[in-house]
């Protein structure tokens, strides 16, 4: 079996968030996880990322406006939009 480099490894992690690796990519992906912090680092990197994605898709329009900003600032960009604007 080949020894996976660092590039094959964050090639393979990259891959697992989007298909299910085969036996073979599997084991030497965790082989080469269990010898390499840095890949182990970047895996755990992957898995947040993705953790992050999902919360931030599941937000919507004003509750994710509301999460983000105090009710003052949001009071503050909407009286300027409606100055700029000329309207309510």
């Amino acid at each position: 079996m080949k020894v996976l480099t660092c590039k094959d490894a964050s090639h393979l992690i990259s891959e697992n968030q989007e298909r299910l690796l085969s036996f073979r990519e599997r084991w030497g992906l965790r082989m080469h996880l269990w010898m390499c912090v840095g890949c182990r680092r970047f895996q755990q990197q992957m898995v947040l990322l993705r953790r992050a994605m999902h919360k931030l898709a599941q937000r919507t329009g004003e509750d994710a406006a509301a999460a983000d900003f105090p009710t003052a600032a949001r009071e503050r960009i909407r009286k300027a939009l409606v100055e700029r604007n000329g309207h309510d």
